[in-house]
Formats: C-alpha cells, structure tokens, sequence
C-alpha cells in the first residue's frame, strides 16, 4: 500500500509501467470536473471509474483484494479512510475471477488511514482494503484500476 499526495505520484512510475500513462491521465483531465462512468485509457489494463459511493462508518466497510489488478484510489470531494489488513492475515475466501474480487464481510481491518483530497492511495493484490469509510454522506472518488 502507498498513502501520499498527488504532486508525489510521478515518483512511483517505476513500480508499473502503466503508472506512466494515470499520471499522464491525471494532468490531462480534471477528475473533479468528469461526470460518473468509465473510461477506457488502455484497453482492459488500464481504466478509471469516476463514482460517488455511499460513506461508511468502519464497522460498514467490506475488505477486499484483487488479483490482477491495481488500486489507485483517489478521493475527489470528501476525505476517505481506508481500512487496511495484509493479504496474508486474511482467511482464504472464495474468489471472484471474473469481477476479479475477493470479499471479506465479515471481518474489520486491522488499521485504518485517511487520504484527503489531492492525495491518494494505492493497493496491490497483498493489499485487503476496505474503501468508503467517511462521516460525509457521498464520496465522489475516481478509481484506476492498472493491471498488474
């Protein structure tokens, strides 16, 4: 997991090659401004969702993890916290190959962090995250999801 802002992002291109083209993405649009949806950056390697989820209190949150993708979360309107437990502390729970999802209901993270606005969050596949939780109502957010 990498927690900071996004004037920071530009120094982990190097930990994927896609990284390259979300900061590209990012400079070249505001995400603020973008309406709710999909956008295709690089075919099914890479894409961001534009979304406004529900906030949830902690005890709310549903862990989860990814295989073959990558998580950058971005919160655009609201902070957002993130719950947080390794993979490797996390039961073995059915997996969802074609959403490419594994859920943890009914467990709590074992750490949690906030991101405000103009930073972000990143979750590897050893990453269990639970995203959403905020005590403001809606959370307008933009997710890349870069293969990994």
């Amino acid at each position: 997991m990498i927690i900071d802002t996004l004037d920071n992002l530009a120094k982990y291109i190097g930990v994927n090659p896609l990284f390259k083209d979300v900061v590209e993405f990012i400079e070249n649009n505001n995400l603020s401004a973008m309406e709710a949806g999909k956008y295709t950056i690089k075919g099914s390697d890479l894409f961001v969702n534009i979304t406004t989820a529900k906030g949830k209190a902690p005890d709310e949150a549903v862990i989860e993890t990814h295989r073959r993708m990558i998580d950058i979360q971005i919160p655009l309107d609201n902070e957002e916290t993130y719950g947080y437990t390794p993979l490797c502390r996390l039961p073995d729970t059915p997996y969802n190959d074609e959403k490419d999802i594994t859920k943890y209901p009914d467990l709590m993270a074992e750490s949690f962090v906030d991101c405000q606005p103009g930073m972000f969050a990143i979750f590897f596949p050893q990453d269990g995250h639970a995203p959403c939780i905020s005590m403001a109502p809606e959370i307008k957010k933009a997710i890349f999801k870069v293969k990994y």
